[in-house]
């Protein structure tokens, strides 16, 4: 069986205590992965700091650019592999692997490598009081040592979010993956060696959070930055930890979107918008709809094409020809999911399609699979109206007017997304700047040049990542000031 091992200062190492990856598609054990211990992770973080007094800090920033370019081919020469691992881990449809995760993760080394390279410095001149010719620039270096704690739901687009630029910016990473997803990174790992990246300035360490190698990572003080990306409860520890050190961190948490439907809207396209925003990845995005605001003229309508559209979806093994859908990511979150159904039904929800577990009379009744899932019928106090549930299930409501739907979209502890969908395009942009969210889509979901800012108000993250957003979280910015 294979062992996934750690990744430290240019090598792979084991660990004598390991845990089963386990496949969500059928229940199998795919590996064994070795869980580091305190020992390793401060090898791994000393090796990273060590790297930054080594070759890597000769780079220019273009020659650190060529290195992003050399891994963005190493990862396409591998690309059939990558997806491999990402289906076996997630279960997620073969085709959604190959045109979300993987050619996600080869775009943003080649994205991160053209925006170093631009990224240049601000120049500025003035003249002092005395007459005298003053000019002012700017210039980057790398924080030194960087934290990188990615999730399972988008395991290779969202850990390479961060290594790339992190790597652009001259700094050298300790990364985490989920327990849940840890064979995507391992392959990451062998790319970067196969690179050339000099030792200890990419590491990997495997395990789980508390009192494993996300707590040690987090706790190093030798950490100078921490990235997260997942639950907000998780980002709230991390933050108590980084605190003590008073050290850079980038959140992008959860959240409980919504997708606002005006009666104006393209009724099909708004249609197929919405069933992309609710059910992709099982649910698993954090960008999912999961809250469904429809202008009441056409709310029947719209459920009932909801419906239809939801018991059309295909559930099935990844490689099958036609699958929409995959299994969720674990027994576990199944279950957390399953309970979310139950508490809709005891909140009085109506459950329009789905609610339970497809059978299938074969292997995969042992993975981990629910039904697409819409409910209809309940407040806006409702739990499941209000936390997230992170899976393939959204709740249809009625509204009657703007206002009324602005402040029920507002009406959330979180702040990341939401999906708008009319024709009145004037009414779109002035809508969108009500909404308290980091994105607003206008008539589209998922689709975002990477140069803008991407993050969360509220409980859904802390900072912007994406472009000069990521550049500046991951550079120590010096200002030199000359008078001539």
């Amino acid at each position: 069986m294979p062992l996934l091992r750690h990744f430290i200062a240019g090598e792979f190492v084991a660990s004598d205590k390991t845990f089963p990856n386990v496949s969500p598609i059928d229940g199998r054990v795919l590996s064994q992965v070795c869980e580091a211990d305190a020992s390793q992770v401060e090898r791994a973080v000393a090796a990273a700091k060590a790297a930054q007094e080594g070759p890597w800090a000769d780079f220019s920033p273009s020659q650190r650019a060529d290195m992003l370019m050399r891994i963005a081919d190493g990862i396409e020469r591998r690309f059939e592999e990558f997806v491999a691992a990402e289906v076996a881990d997630t279960g997620r449809p073969v085709q959604q692997a190959r045109t979300l995760d993987i050619a996600r993760g080869v775009h943003n080394f080649r994205t991160f490598a053209e925006l170093v390279r631009q990224a240049g410095s601000e120049f500025f001149e003035m003249r002092a009081a005395d007459g005298s010719e003053v000019f002012s620039y700017t210039v980057r270096k790398p924080h030194g040592v960087v934290a990188i704690i990615s999730p399972w739901n988008l395991p290779m687009l969202l850990l390479t979010w961060k290594v790339a630029p992190a790597l652009a910016c001259g700094n050298s990473v300790v990364v985490k993956p989920s327990e849940d997803s840890p064979s995507s990174a391992t392959l990451l790992a062998e790319v970067m060696q196969e690179a050339g990246l000099p030792a200890g300035v990419f590491n990997l360490v495997h395990g789980f959070g508390p009192n494993s190698a996300g707590e040690f990572l987090t706790r190093n003080p030798d950490v100078d930055a921490i990235t997260f990306t997942g639950e907000s409860r998780t980002g709230a520890t991390i933050m108590k930890a980084a605190a003590e050190g008073v050290r850079d961190v980038s959140f992008e948490l959860g959240g409980k979107n919504a997708a606002v439907v005006f009666a104006d809207c393209d009724f099909d396209a708004a249609v197929a918008g919405v069933l992309r925003s609710s059910f992709t990845n099982s649910g698993q995005v954090c960008l999912c709809s999961e809250r469904v605001y429809v202008e009441r003229p056409i709310y029947e309508r719209f459920v009932a094409a909801m419906k239809a559209g939801a018991e059309k979806l295909k559930i099935g093994y990844p490689d099958e020809d036609g699958v929409n859908m995959g299994s969720l990511i674990s027994h576990k979150h199944r279950d957390k999911v399953l309970g979310y159904f139950e508490l809709a039904r005891s909140e009085g929800a109506v459950e329009v399609t789905g609610g339970g577990v497809p059978v299938f009379g074969d292997e995969r009744d042992n993975g981990a699979y629910v039904q697409p899932t819409i409910w209809t019928g309940l407040g806006d106090d409702a739990r499941c109206v209000r936390e997230e549930v992170f899976g393939p299930v959204c709740h249809i409501a009625p509204f009657d007017s703007e206002d009324e739907v602005v402040r029920r979209v507002n009406d959330s502890a979180y702040g990341l997304a939401t999906a708008l969908w009319t024709r009145d395009l004037k009414r779109a942009h002035k809508v969108s700047r009500r909404f308290h969210v980091g994105m607003v889509w206008v008539n589209t979901w998922f689709l975002r040049d990477l140069r803008t800012p991407f993050g969360g108000a509220r409980l859904s993250g802390l900072g912007r990542e994406g472009g000069r957003h990521s550049l500046d979280f991951y550079s120590e910015i010096t200002t030199i000031c000359v008078n001539a």
